[in-house]
């Protein structure tokens, strides 16, 4: 299985873009893993909040394939524990599925069509953060969930 991050718009902080490429290697050596950043839409400004969430719903729909299992990073999604997100990961892999893409949306989340697409949806915590903040997250929970799986001790009871 590979796992698929899909994000709109690059991360300006420099700090932050350092560690999840440290975690983003660290995945590597449990799973095949990509980051694709899709470029901020041009003229925000122009578009109403609904215009900009269906162009960037159609940019990432354009990502993803009919096999793909696609999991939205959104606000009302069902929240986990580090060990059942982990056990969610192992279910993923053992259903056969081929990739496993969690999605990222902008500003003001995601369109009606990318939500039509979704199998799961998942939230961090209910608390608000950054988008840029998020990537980090993600890639760390799920290179936690991986040593979890390995009974390694990066994660401790």
């Amino acid at each position: 299985m590979t796992i698929k991050l899909i994000a709109i718009g690059k991360t300006d902080s420099k700090q932050l873009q350092e560690l999840i490429t440290i975690y983003t290697k660290r995945l590597q050596h449990y799973i095949k893993f990509d980051l694709d950043v899709i470029p901020d839409i041009k003229n925000v400004k122009n578009l109403s909040e609904k215009q900009q969430k269906e162009k960037e719903g159609e940019l990432i729909l354009k990502k993803i394939v009919p096999t793909d299992v696609l999991v939205l990073l959104d606000e009302n999604g069902k929240q986990f524990s580090s060990i059942d997100f982990s056990l969610y990961l192992q279910k993923r892999m053992n259903a056969g599925n081929k990739q496993l893409v969690f999605v990222i949306g902008g500003p003001y989340g995601f369109s009606d069509s990318v939500y039509q697409k979704a199998n799961d949806k998942i939230s961090l915590s209910k608390m608000t953060f950054s988008h840029q903040m998020v990537r980090l997250f993600i890639v760390e929970q799920i290179y936690r969930g991986f040593t979890i799986l390995k009974n390694e001790p990066y994660h401790h009871k």
